[in-house]
């Protein structure tokens, strides 16, 4: 593994899509009371679900801290890889290498800043050092030589159709405790050098309050490259409306790298959920960290995705349009199994499924 002085642009490599084929996954345990209710202890269970099913269909491994390790280990299958790693919190996709591949193959890797989604301004969790050394550690451990890029972005934060189009939300890439007040043209520039963009198409307002200031996965999804999957609803009372219709008209009048117009599948959002008073009250109060209060508004949406091997993870939450998701997603992924998975314990931790795996590409 070593650390290239090059650009991604100037090598020829582009990010890969979420649907190719995985050689493996990553995902990290959780731990932190201070995030996850009663210890952790519902996370780690809905945790070990979903690597327990995900083994089915490609080589999981767990990343566990020192601490966690005997735990996670007597409770994951032996089928599991368990290998111990210091980090702050689990958010493998946004803290984890972006992959890249040339025409030969050849895989290769972004290592972007991370600082918790905003820093000391509006960041979420500090310190996160050990998140920023994650990528780096993964490289090492898959022999995989990686980009060092300066910008602070997260793998939740863009969408890629693995030929040159990007899919950002302005109000998160662009939040002045990422990377202070920066233009979309000085970001733009990154996404050229380092994820190869030959098109770039920028919504303004991801889901109504995302603590993470509104990363792309929770409302627009690439499906292939000439299809989308939108969050939508028709409810005029919930602040969704008007972000949802705003983004459907944007996408409409967008094209892909190739000048092809979109096909753009409208995914129901469920009804609004928000924290009980037991959700929040079982989360340790520690001062730096973003309070968990009873009736927030969870990020739900089925839009947050994990393309498997075969198969698709679609989040689920006891609602009426979860049915109607889980029947669009089969129509996209014929061939795929759809495996439904409910989500809300991840909500309650401040993400959902595309936010806790990370497939390595074969």
């Amino acid at each position: 593994m070593k650390k290239l002085r090059t650009l991604p642009v100037n090598d020829n490599y582009y990010p890969v899509s979420d649907w190719v084929h995985h050689k493996e996954t990553i995902m990290m345990w959780p731990e932190r009371a201070d995030n996850w209710r009663e210890g952790a202890k519902p996370a780690q269970r809905i945790f070990c679900k979903i690597a327990t099913i995900l083994s089915k269909y490609e080589q999981v491994t767990m990343l566990v801290s020192q601490k966690q390790y005997q735990n996670a280990r007597q409770l994951l299958p032996s089928s599991i890889r368990v290998i111990e790693m210091s980090y702050n919190d689990i958010w493998i996709r946004d803290i984890g290498p972006t992959f890249l591949k040339n025409e030969h193959n050849n895989l290769r890797a972004v290592d972007w800043n991370f600082n918790a989604w905003g820093g000391l301004i509006d960041g979420l969790y500090f310190p996160w050092d050990f998140d920023n050394l994650v990528t780096q550690k993964l490289c090492d451990i898959y022999n995989i030589n990686y980009y060092k890029s300066k910008l602070v972005l997260e793998g939740c934060g863009y969408q890629t159709d693995g030929k040159g189009t990007i899919l950002a939300v302005e109000e998160s890439v662009l939040s002045e405790g990422r990377n202070g007040r920066v233009s979309k043209q000085y970001v733009e520039k990154f996404f050229q050098n380092y994820l190869n963009a030959h098109k770039i198409i920028w919504l303004k307002r991801g889901f109504y309050m995302d603590e993470t200031n509104g990363d792309i996965d929770n409302i627009a999804i690439f499906v292939n490259p000439k299809e989308i999957a939108l969050a939508w609803t028709e409810n005029h009372q919930d602040p969704m409306y008007g972000i949802c219709h705003e983004a459907l008209k944007i996408l409409q009048t967008s094209t892909n790298a190739d000048g092809q117009h979109f096909t753009i599948h409208k995914i129901p959002l469920p009804r609004p959920l928000y924290a009980t008073q037991k959700e929040s009250e079982g989360v340790d109060k520690v001062n730096g960290l973003l309070p968990r209060y009873t009736s927030d508004r969870l990020t739900s949406s089925y839009i947050n995705i994990y393309m498997a091997n075969s198969a698709i993870l679609v989040p689920i939450f006891d609602d009426p349009q979860d049915q109607r998701a889980l029947s669009i997603y089969q129509k996209l992924f014929p061939e795929r199994t759809i495996i439904p998975i409910n989500s809300r314990e991840l909500l309650l931790g401040g993400g959902n499924l595309h936010s806790i795996i990370l497939g390595i590409p074969d």
